[in-house]
């Protein structure tokens, strides 16, 4: 069972959570956003690791080490399909629990969340907490 869960504005590979989520593309590249700074910090086996991986469904998500990162994996919950995609907030809902059903899976205990979908994805900051803090809860609650 997860026991935290932290959404918060910061700089997610600095956190030192059990996993850290990238909100990715679903062929698993991490050129920009959280993503281009998981990669430039924990090196490019992480970007390797997901594309052996491709293509990952919106509402699926998958596990790769954390490279140099201080978290222990790197769980990948794709919001688009293509990268720079604009998306829509079920998107958002999407990845979050799939995200949560891997850590889940993994018998993670704690998981760090980017905001979803708020960078090159289109979604408002405030949308996209709403969204993930709901989902968590409902996630949580079953």
């Amino acid at each position: 069972m997860i026991l935290e869960v932290i959404v918060r504005e910061g700089d997610i590979t600095k956190e030192r959570v059990d996993a850290i989520v990238n909100p990715a593309n679903s062929r698993g590249t991490m050129g920009g956003g959280v993503a281009g700074a998981i990669k430039k910090t924990g090196g490019d086996e992480i970007e390797r690791e997901a594309i052996e991986h491709a293509p990952i469904k919106i509402g699926e998500a998958i596990a790769t080490t954390a490279g140099k990162l201080p978290a222990r994996f790197v769980i990948h919950a794709p919001t688009m399909e293509m990268p720079a995609q604009k998306i829509s907030i079920e998107n958002v809902e999407r990845a979050t629990h799939g995200a949560l059903e891997c850590a889940k899976n993994l018998g993670i205990r704690s998981i760090a969340f980017p905001g979803m979908g708020t960078g090159v994805g289109g979604v408002a900051k405030e949308d996209a907490a709403k969204c993930m803090i709901n989902t968590i809860k409902r996630f949580l609650d079953t």
